[in-house]
């Protein structure tokens, strides 16, 4: 089983990529976007509790999105791997996954990290906002906060994943189909 951590700021084409990356290696795409998303539309507690973390450009506890990511794990079959995107977003939550990993004797195949500048992610995510009508994406201090949540938080787990040998970054400018080709270049050899 493959586990690739899909990795970067926001607005930097995860999202986009992630589907193509899914149907070519065969892999369940596990975004905690998707899912918190999805529990804020069922009116969930959990989605309550989540949204009003979210609509202040905050992250969600790790014990509820490390629960979420091992169900998944637990209950989707029929794939090669999974694509994790959102999670891990710490070092704390890294140490998490791999102690999952670790009780079924698998590990991270590669941390897959799409990187643009801080003008682009800007740029994107205003653009974003407008496309999807993504409340979280439309004011300026929410994603100001998640571009320095980013860098305090999850860019540390640049040297976690280089440490461990697993570490690939991809040069997130440029068009969507040229990323991606950067992107397969890598996966391939795995």
């Amino acid at each position: 089983m493959k586990y690739y951590v899909l990795f970067g700021p926001p607005g930097a084409g995860k999202g986009t990529q992630a589907g193509s990356m899914v149907e070519r290696y065969h892999l369940c795409h596990l975004s905690t976007g998707e899912l918190l998303r999805s529990e804020i539309a069922a009116g969930t507690e959990l989605g309550k509790q989540a949204k009003a973390l979210i609509e202040a450009g905050n992250l969600v506890p790790d014990e509820v999105v490390e629960g979420m990511i091992e169900a998944k794990f637990k209950s989707t079959g029929g794939v090669n791997g999974f694509l994790l995107d959102g999670f891990p977003r710490t070092i704390a939550q890294a140490q998490a996954l791999d102690r999952m990993l670790e009780n079924t004797a698998e590990k991270v195949t590669a941390c897959i990290s799409i990187m643009i500048p801080d003008s682009l992610i800007q740029e994107r995510i205003a653009h974003r906002a407008t496309i999807e009508g993504r409340a979280d994406d439309a004011r300026p201090e929410v994603v100001e906060n998640r571009i320095k949540t980013y860098h305090a938080k999850t860019e540390p787990l640049i040297e976690y994943y280089k440490n461990a040998g697993r570490y690939q970054e991809i040069d997130g400018v440029g068009t969507i189909d040229e990323v991606r080709e950067r992107i397969f270049s890598v996966m391939d050899r795995f």
